[in-house]
């Protein structure tokens, strides 16, 4: 596939919709799919999982990563 480096901002909602699917999909061991920016991708129940937090001069940022190889 393309490299592809994409940042999506979703409301309130539709966030707390995606983490609670997320949530879910890692609590059962399941695959987890979602699209972002029209792309469908799944993945994968054993994806490595991070928490990044970051401090800037002006802002902080809390990321949570799912990290995989692709199959």
């Amino acid at each position: 596939p393309a490299k592809r480096d994409i940042e999506r901002v979703y409301s309130k909602p539709e966030f707390v919709a995606k983490l609670r699917r997320l949530a879910d999909a890692i609590e059962n061991g399941k695959p987890f799919t979602i699209q972002v920016a029209g792309e469908r991708f799944t993945v994968p129940a054993d994806a490595d999982i991070s928490v990044e937090h970051e401090r800037g001069e002006d802002s902080e940022e809390l990321e949570v990563q799912l990290v995989w190889q692709p199959r």
